[in-house]
């Protein structure tokens, strides 16, 4: 695929694109989570790149929206699905289903959309699926411990690509390598040249180091499921209540989660929490044995009563003795144990091993003295042993846990797409379920037709919505009273048509319809246009004329844009021309006598009949009555006062009410 080629593609989002492991699949499957990974690019400028990529690969012009209400409606549809998501992803990775004429997108949908529906959303799904987000790759490891090292330029290159945590570093001998080896901890050289080299420090020969990046800078792997852990684990969550079927072995894989702490080390190993633990507390554990010795020997001297002659404090004092000889001389078996003590105390404190036991015990020497003093060099000394170790051991487990995860990082890369694209497929089945929707039948031998249809654009809760039908084959006009839920009926069949050119099911006990090119709505003017807006729309008008062959056309009032006789001239016109191209229209218009007759072909007249007006509210059937002209709210009114007067006249009321409603039969007369 020439990613140049996607709609809304340049140069610089080419590039960014092909740095993903498999741009073509990810475009082609809408993957918004996977393409949102390429540098510089958010979810919702992917979703729009996804879109693009689509129509490419189904070669769809677009456009099937042809009016600003058409884009509206489906803007309201896409809100209400999007609604329905719990993750942010989801509502993203919905932007990329939208109407269109080709049959191959929409079947490609409506496979993905059967599937969907049959899903039966639960709470503690939903509750799981909050938590899982689209994976993360850092950007910001780096490790400084060690480094790679070559004498060949290429291979320098490779490994600057290949490795960019760590530094590179050029060579050219062994005098280099030993410099390098000065400076890091670990230097591994990638040439075969330097085999059987013998320096100073850690360094190590492998030439096949950049084909096994997880053991030379497990880090990069850590660092991913570190950063991505509590997705992950949502995500097993939302496999294991959702029953989903995985490549990834969950309890592996939330194992080595457990052993992984959030700032990428490793975690739950008792050994390595001994030596961090001892390397953190040696200088408080090394006073506090101080401390130890030196109560025990004052406490031992203030028990002890020591009596010098006179002779013996002359040959002392002589000597230049001090304390620390009369120690040695008085209380040689309490300084011993005062030292014995301190040093079970450091060994104790720290949980030393007996390799590390037997340096601490030189901290404390046997010689008396007063106060007892730590030997700092020897503390030193125990200082970097632990230090090495815990290096050491975190090393290695760094390596083990970074194996066992890099297995698994295809799979937890999916696991994670599955649970985000479970929640697509919920929010389809939910708004399905809610709205009562069913897959629709495609037809190309009907306009639509429409059984028990209902607005998902209404307010009202769903069961307070009368369900309408309607089906319409060719030019039509609908007549209906004022408030009698015309507009609505555009509405729902917008939808119905929109929903359907998604691939996805329609609010309606059953659906038929052709699969139209495009759909054109035009609702309703605010009040009579201009002569220059009105020019506009009669030159629209005149283009969806001219090449209307496959449209579905709906229009909501278009007398309003101009004096009533002059409107009724146009839209027969209109309803002429679409009808000569074979387009589908429905147009709401209370002129709808006046233009039929006015019209060269015949047009269909369908109403929305008022049953009448109960407590001065009107009660209407929403289902409109093919070939029928609805009458209009005046006309009702002026039954309901003729109604009124003639039973106020049978009752004897006089001659005021018996003109009434001969008044009120005169008008009703003209509505015939």
């Amino acid at each position: 695929m020439d990613l140049e080629s996607i709609p809304g593609v340049g140069k610089k989002t080419a590039r960014a694109l092909a740095d993903l492991d498999d741009p073509e699949r990810a475009l082609r499957a809408g993957d918004v989570a996977e393409i949102a990974q390429a540098p510089g690019i958010t979810q919702g400028r992917a979703a729009r790149i996804a879109r693009g990529a689509i129509r490419h690969e189904h070669d769809d012009p677009g456009g099937f929206l042809a009016t600003d209400r058409a884009r509206e409606i489906y803007r309201e549809l896409l809100a209400l699905l999007k609604a329905r998501t719990v993750t942010h992803y989801g509502a993203c990775r919905l932007e990329t289903l939208y109407p269109s004429s080709s049959r191959s997108r929409i079947e490609e949908v409506r496979s993905f959309a059967r599937e969907a529906i049959e899903r039966d959303p639960d709470e503690e799904t939903l509750t799981a699926l909050e938590d899982v987000e689209p994976l993360e790759t850092p950007g910001d490891v780096r490790v400084r411990d060690r480094c790679l090292a070559t004498a060949d330029a290429e291979r320098y290159s490779e490994a600057r690509e290949a490795v960019p945590e760590l530094s590179i570093e050029v060579v050219e001998d062994a005098r280099d390598l030993a410099e390098l080896a000065r400076g890091y901890a670990t230097v591994i050289a990638l040439d075969d040249s330097f085999a059987g080299i013998d320096v100073d420090g850690d360094v190590q020969v492998r030439p096949d180091a950049l084909e096994t990046p997880a053991e030379i800078v497990p880090e990069r792997t850590l660092s991913f499921f570190a950063r991505n852990r509590d997705s992950l684990r949502a995500a097993a969550a939302v496999h294991r209540r959702a029953d989903l079927e995985t490549e990834c072995d969950l309890e592996t894989l939330e194992s080595c989660l457990d052993r992984l702490a959030a700032d990428g080390t490793v975690a739950g190993d008792d050994e390595l929490d001994r030596l961090s633990t001892a390397v953190d507390d040696l200088e408080a554990a090394a006073a506090s044995a101080e401390s130890v010795a030196n109560d025990r020997l004052r406490e031992a001297i203030r028990e002890q009563d020591v009596t010098i002659e006179g002779s013996d404090l002359l040959s002392l004092v002589e000597r230049g003795a001090g304390v620390d000889s009369l120690l040695s001389r008085e209380l040689a078996d309490e300084y011993a144990d005062a030292v014995a003590a301190a040093r079970d105390h450091l060994i104790d404190a720290l949980e030393l091993d007996p390799g590390e036991a037997e340096i601490a015990r030189r901290a404390f020497g046997d010689e008396p003295t007063f106060p007892v003093e730590r030997d700092e060099a020897v503390i030193s000394r125990l200082r970097e042993e632990l230090s090495a170790a815990k290096e050491r051991r975190a090393a290695r487990l760094k390596r083990e846990l970074a194996a066992d995860l890099a297995d698994q990082r295809a799979g937890a890369s999916r696991l994670v797409r599955n649970a985000l694209e479970l929640d697509v497929e919920y929010a389809i089945a939910r708004f399905a379920s809610e709205f009562a929707c069913t897959m629709p039948v495609f037809d190309d031998d009907v306009g639509f037709a429409i059984e028990g249809g209902r607005s998902p654009l209404l307010e009202e809760p769903l069961e307070a919505i009368d369900p309408v039908d309607y089906e319409v084959s060719g030019v039509t006009l609908l007549s209906g009273v004022n408030s009698g839920g015309k507009t609505s009926t555009l509405d729902l069949i917008a939808s119905v048509v929109v929903l359907a050119h998604m691939g996805l099911a329609v609010p309606a006990e059953s659906a038929r319809l052709r699969r139209f090119e495009d759909l054109h709505y035009h609702a309703k003017s605010q009040g009579t246009l201009d002569a220059g807006a009105f020019e506009s729309t009669v030159r629209e008008f005149a283009d969806l004329a001219e090449g209307g062959e496959g449209s579905l056309v709906l229009v909501d009032e278009l007398e309003s844009i101009t004096e009533p006789g002059a409107s009724a001239k146009i839209i027969a016109g209109i309803l002429e021309a679409l009808h000569e191209n074979g387009a589908a229209a429905v147009f709401v218009s209370h002129l709808a006598g006046e233009i039929r007759e006015m019209a060269d072909v015949a047009v269909t007249v369908d109403g929305i009949e008022a049953v009448g007006l109960v407590d001065g509210e009107l009660r209407v059937n929403r289902s409109p009555v093919n070939d029928h002209l609805a009458r209009s709210t005046p006309e009702l009114i002026v039954e309901k006062l003729a109604g009124e007067a003639r039973e106020g006249s049978g009752a004897g009321s006089g001659s005021t009410t018996r003109d009434d409603a001969a008044f009120y039969d005169r008008l009703l007369e003209k509505f015939e």
